[in-house]
């Protein structure tokens, strides 16, 4: 069991900060519910690194929506479906596809640069969808240049506050509901800030695998923390595994994106093969579990450490102004795009998984709301469709930031501190090597946790990160790196237990002693219980 919060705090000796919604998180589903927020109401975005830092930052392919004459819902509508594999919620994916078009021209109006082709938003396709409809920015650096567009639309608006390097230790509960957080800030250190309503929009949990697509920020203090205060969770099995991760030995691990494929890339065995023609009729567009899966096989079967993306045979005009960030990472590596094969292997990329919301964003704490990687909303299933992250981001945000204003005007006007205390029981002085235990816990997680499992491996996981719970959770650290692997530890047990539980293999889930589908048993989602 983990301790209610991670630190110890006594409201009556501490700093107190007040505001109407309380924004935690800073990428676009953050950032999009604040800007929701009419300006008779103060609001507070709180982000635990600088407010450019977030997983949206790095989105490279683009955002999907229906835009052309020849697309339909209908169309996206079922190419969300198909890739999530018989566990999307039909009226949420019908709900954000539709309402998708609408935050396109936000964005646009808010000043975001979208490519452009002959006047109209340039669009293209990506693995699992069956037409273009994927808007992007930059060539390949959308998530950057829809971040520039929003951040300074929320610098710009009165009523709300930004605060960057503000850690969000744990939400404050009392009577049942959520009133706020624990935040640690540089110089102040905690500081309990009360709020009328809470929205969550912390992102994901990438960090917990070595190899990953997502930025450091990506240690799942959203989901951790939620689960402390009794919030509900699911999914919590589903991490899908982006199948290209440029792979250098020795280096830091840059996506590829998906729009390499959609634009014509192929993908390669070590000795020249296509493998993924015999592997599904959709080729290198079929969705990315399914890629996932077949780049794994292929690297057992040839023994080689990753598999090759070959851009050669499309238009060198093409790539460079499509790939700009790719053909510059790559350059440091002495790789030219349009003429070498670029190696790459699947890493953790995004989790379906997370806090339970209704349609409206609603978690099952009173006043929390959640939006984006930090909640399971059933757009997903069991694997997310290429591009629907950032529409849901848009989408989900836009609905928590309208709910909680709706819900913070009926409350009573001022805001007083209650009587909330909290002391650790037993304060452990022995030190402990956060980094190594860290480290060790990542390579586990990609060895047992990964991309294929099994009983014995995930039994074997369990152990292990039960062991390091036991004399890590009981803790009270003072800085990021030890609250950061507290957070990862505890979702960590979360995903390993959901793993444990759904005997069969569903989207990006995939048991190798169970490796068929099972809709009679588990056509469901498997839901944990809150900790308190």
């Amino acid at each position: 069991m983990s301790p209610r919060y991670l630190v110890s705090f006594d409201s009556r000796k501490a700093i107190h900060r007040f505001t109407d919604v309380l924004v935690i998180g800073a990428g676009i589903a953050g950032l999009r519910a604040a800007l929701e927020v009419p300006p008779d109401l103060d609001v507070l975005v709180v982000t635990k690194d600088r407010i450019t830092e977030s997983n949206s930052s790095y989105a490279q392919g683009g955002i999907a929506s229906v835009l052309s004459k020849d697309d339909t819902f209908r169309n996206h509508v079922e190419d969300t479906l198909v890739a999530g594999d018989g566990l999307c919620d039909p009226e949420v994916v019908e709900m954000v596809v539709r309402e998708a078009p609408a935050e396109i021209e936000k964005l646009v109006n808010w000043g975001t640069r979208f490519d452009l082709e002959n006047g109209s938003l340039a669009l293209t396709r990506e693995g699992g969808h069956s037409h273009r409809r994927i808007v992007h920015a930059l060539g390949d650096g959308t998530g950057h240049e829809v971040m520039r567009a929003i951040i300074e639309r929320a610098k710009a608006a009165e009523n709300v506050t930004l605060w960057d390097d503000t850690f969000t230790l744990d939400l404050l509960t009392a009577d049942g509901a959520c009133v706020g957080a624990v935040c640690w800030r540089p110089g102040i250190t905690k500081e309990l800030v009360w709020a009328k309503q809470v929205v969550l929009a912390s992102g994901g949990c990438g960090m917990v695998y070595r190899e990953t697509t997502n930025p450091p920020v990506a240690t799942g203090d959203g989901m951790a923390a939620a689960y402390r205060a009794g919030a509900e969770l699911r999914d919590m099995e589903f991490m899908q595994f982006h199948p290209t991760i440029l792979y250098v030995a020795g280096s830091a691990r840059y996506l590829i994106s998906e729009a390499a494929r959609g634009e014509g890339a192929y993908l390669r065995d070590v000795h020249g093969e296509r493998f993924m023609l015999a592997d599904d009729p959709r080729h290198e567009l079929a969705p990315r579990d399914v890629v996932a899966r077949a780049i794994f096989r292929t690297m057992e079967r040839t023994q080689h450490p990753n598999v090759y993306l070959d851009l050669s045979h499309i238009p060198r005009e093409t790539v460079l102004s499509r790939f700009p960030g790719i053909n510059k990472v790559c350059k440091g590596f002495g790789l030219d795009i349009t003429k070498d094969r670029i190696p790459v292997r699947p890493g953790a990329h995004y989790m379906m998984g997370g806090a339970t919301v209704d349609a409206d964003g609603r978690t099952t704490l009173p006043n929390l709301w959640a939006a984006g990687e930090v909640t399971s909303s059933g757009l997903h299933g069991a694997n997310r469709l290429a591009s629907n992250s950032l529409i849901e981001g848009l989408v989900y945000g836009a609905r928590c930031g309208r709910g909680a204003a709706e819900a913070a005007a009926k409350m009573p006007t001022t805001l007083a501190a209650l009587p909330l205390r909290h002391a650790v029981a037993d304060p452990i002085a022995d030190p402990l090597d956060v980094a190594d235990v860290t480290n060790s816990l990542r390579a586990l997680m990609v060895r047992k946790m990964g991309i294929v499992r099994d009983r014995t491996r995930l039994d074997e996981a369990r152990t292990d990160v039960d062991f390091w719970c036991r004399y890590v959770l009981a803790r009270e650290f003072k800085d990021r790196a030890g609250w950061e692997l507290q957070n990862l530890l505890t979702v960590a047990r979360l995903m390993i237990e959901s793993a444990v539980r759904r005997t069969e293999s569903r989207g990006t889930h995939f048991r190798s002693d169970f490796p068929a589908r099972d809709d009679a048993g588990w056509g469901r989602r498997h839901v944990v219980c809150p900790a308190v």
